[in-house]
């Protein structure tokens, strides 16, 4: 351990506080992973939001702590007194909005250990006791190992990878056979300004089809922004796609991507989740850095057009701008052209990665 830091022996009770998003989550697996194999011994709790729950739960020994944000006013309270009601070691504070640091609050911890000043935005210096080192515009996943670096965890290769259970890999079975080279399209973010047109989606699945001989699977949430997305693909595309959009759990999606060749999204949690998959993400990326937020072993396949949306729409290089800052206007994302995703998937093909994975 660092001299500086007060663990003589390695904690046992280790209390993680992350509650959202979808990709942020997946972040947060590397570094479990890691804590996990140095300090096999200790006991692990997540508190995390109720829809990562339904993901993150696969993960094993390790408790969870859900929270719903649109819980009733007793069950805050209730859950307010099942944080206090227990005691840790160690709390690693990863999220720096204020809800969570409300949290953090009333998590019992010897040590809370939160971002450094620069990063601690939202006053989250205020809900620790101690702080990393000081890093500057780093991968969100690379700041989050930045805790297990500070605790003096030795380094070990990213683990990403969730266990899926049995049904979970039927349901992926039944829509990729074995040998089918397969396109999932997961066309919508949560954030609607970071979404392409869906006609330029239709354009790349026909190519994908009629040209590469991929299956095309559409997937997503329930929302209705997802649903109208994928209905518009639809009628847009001149080739039959298969629409599963809301008709999957996250494990299930999880799966499906675990068989999938390739993986088309915007900045969204299923772009991450094709890391925990280990399928190559064709990530499309204007109204958010890839550098930052991008997926995080596909970065070479991703579009990247921040740096020329900076320029057209804050005057300025990418640079020159806060490194979380979201450039999240009307028109951003048409600055990615079709042709920039087919040169994606052509670089794919000539690196013969578009075959079946399953």
């Amino acid at each position: 351990m660092p001299a500086d830091f007060p663990f003589k022996t390695p904690p046992e009770r280790i209390c993680i506080l992350r509650l959202s998003a979808i990709g942020d989550t997946c972040h947060v697996v590397p570094l479990l992973r890691r804590m996990q194999q140095a300090w096999p011994q200790a006991r692990f709790t997540w508190v995390i939001g109720k829809i990562e729950a339904r993901l993150m739960s696969l993960l094993p020994e390790v408790e969870f702590i859900i929270v719903d944000k649109r819980a009733s006013r007793d069950a805050r309270a209730a859950l307010k007194h099942q944080l206090r009601a227990q005691s840790y070691d160690l709390l690693l504070h990863l999220q720096v909005a204020l809800r969570a640091s409300l949290l953090a609050r009333h998590i019992r911890a010897r040590v809370k250990l939160g971002f450094d000043r620069a990063r601690a935005r939202e006053l989250q210096w205020l809900f620790t006791t101690h702080r990393v080192p000081v890093r500057q515009r780093e991968h969100v996943l690379d700041s989050f190992q930045g805790f297990a670096d500070a605790l003096g965890l030795p380094q070990l290769p990213l683990q990403h990878a969730l266990p899926l259970p049995e049904a979970a890999r039927d349901y992926a079975r039944a829509l990729i056979p074995d040998g089918q080279a397969t396109l999932v399209v997961s066309p919508c973010s949560s954030h609607s300004l970071r979404n392409w047109r869906a006609e330029r989606y239709a354009a790349v699945i026909d190519h994908a089809q009629q040209v590469l001989g991929l299956k095309v699977i559409l997937c997503g949430g329930p929302a209705p922004i997802e649903r109208e997305m994928g209905a518009a693909i639809e009628a847009a595309a001149t080739t039959s796609v298969l629409n599963q959009i809301g008709k999957d759990s996250l494990p299930q999606m999880l799966a499906l991507l675990e068989r999938a060749t390739v993986l088309l999204s915007p900045d969204s949690g299923p772009a991450h989740m094709g890391t925990l998959a280990g399928v190559p993400v064709i990530g499309l990326y204007a109204a958010t850095n890839p550098a930052r937020s991008g997926p995080y072993l596909s970065r070479q396949w991703s579009v990247d057009r921040y740096d020329t949306a900076a320029q057209a729409y804050c005057g300025k290089p990418a640079t020159q701008l806060p490194w979380t800052r979201k450039i999240e206007q009307p028109g951003v994302m048409d600055l990615i052209r079709v042709e920039d995703v087919l040169e994606r998937l052509q670089s794919l093909a000539d690196a013969g990665l578009l075959r079946s994975r399953a």
